[in-house]
């Protein structure tokens, strides 16, 4: 059985498979008398300002999938990378995690190979009280939460097509939102919950798209040769971050990108020339979680929202993949250890 979405390899076919370029800037020295400088007017972050901020990102956890331990497992981490925690321990593969916006619940995929069906399950925080959400067996994926938390939405081959669906986040309820003939999945929900981003082929290659969240006024927000796909829609509603593909299809090349919500204004961010994917936001916007293999093997990175400082979190043999921010968490939940 095969998990037919291609952005993800190594955890989308059910198994896994397994720098930003530096700009050099030229000063150009002239014969005219030097001008003075001008006085910096911008705002300068206090040290009370960056203590405040520590203490807000230690409120905050990265959920992601690793096969550290012989089978595709969902563990958890604080977001510098220590204390990192198995959640699940199940036979079948265990994938694609996504917190919930109250922070209290973690959905995620189970695909069980030995009776090839899947579903989409919720937990605690702490791993406890996993139940299937879904109970069908077509082929699921890359669910979003709606931002009240009351909805997810998510993809699944169901009806003979991939497409995008909704659920009520108990399970029920469960409806589609498109209906064409081309692949259309990785949903993500916009932070007013009044936009869907998804990724479809139906314009002959994966695009990014955007529709309201009852899939009406579908319409596509990127027009590349190379393929875009994995849309992450940044906590003020104002950016998407996505991740492209070479246009050189025999060099697996693809990095993390960022436009307006209108598609405009696309940049790289990552210019690893290497595979950087799945972008996920920090609850304040200020950083990215993503998984990249620039080092040879498939580890968490993160950066700012900027592209600057990237760095590895996780250093594993295995496959470490598919991170999701959680949202700011009480310092006195305990569930989750240090």
């Amino acid at each position: 059985m095969q998990l037919e979405n291609k952005w993800i390899i190594p955890i989308r076919s059910a198994v896994f498979l397994s720098l930003v370029g530096a700009i050099i800037g030229f000063g150009v020295y002239g014969c005219k008398k030097e001008e003075p400088k001008k006085e910096d007017t911008s705002p300068k972050q206090s040290i009370e300002q960056k203590l405040a901020e520590e203490k807000l990102y230690k409120q905050t956890k990265i959920a992601f999938t690793s096969k550290r331990d012989g089978n595709c497992e969902i563990y958890v981490m604080n977001v510098d990378g220590s204390g990192q925690k198995n959640l699940t321990n199940n036979p079948a593969v265990d994938m694609l995690p996504s917190w919930s916006p109250d922070g209290k619940e973690i959905a995620f995929i189970m695909y069980d190979g030995r009776t090839n069906l899947f579903g989409i399950y919720a937990m605690c925080v702490d791993g406890s009280n996993q139940r299937n959400l879904t109970n069908h067996p077509a082929t699921v994926g890359c669910l979003s939460w709606s931002p009240d938390g009351k909805k997810i939405t998510f993809y699944s081959k169901r009806d003979g097509n991939y497409e995008i669906y909704v659920m009520n986040a108990d399970g029920s309820e469960q409806r589609r939102l498109t209906n064409n003939p081309a692949r259309d999945g990785n949903p993500s929900w916009s932070a007013d919950g009044m936009k869907i981003a998804f990724e479809s082929t139906r314009d002959g290659n994966y695009e990014i798209y955007v529709m309201n969240a009852n899939g009406s006024e579908q319409r596509r927000l990127t027009n590349n040769p190379a393929r875009d796909g994995n849309p992450s829609w940044s906590p003020d509603g104002k950016k998407i971050a996505f991740c492209s593909r070479s246009i050189d299809r025999t060099n697996d090349i693809r990095d993390i990108h960022l436009m307006n919500a209108d598609g405009s204004e696309q940049e790289n961010l990552t210019n690893s020339r290497y595979v950087d994917i799945e972008p996920s936001w920090s609850p304040d916007g200020k950083k990215i979680a993503f998984y990249s293999k620039r080092d040879g093997n498939y580890d968490i990175y993160v950066m700012n929202a900027d592209g600057s400082e990237q760095r590895r979190l996780t250093n594993n043999p295995a496959a470490d993949v598919t991170p999701s921010w959680s949202p700011f968490l009480p310092l006195e939940n305990k569930t989750i250890e240090k």
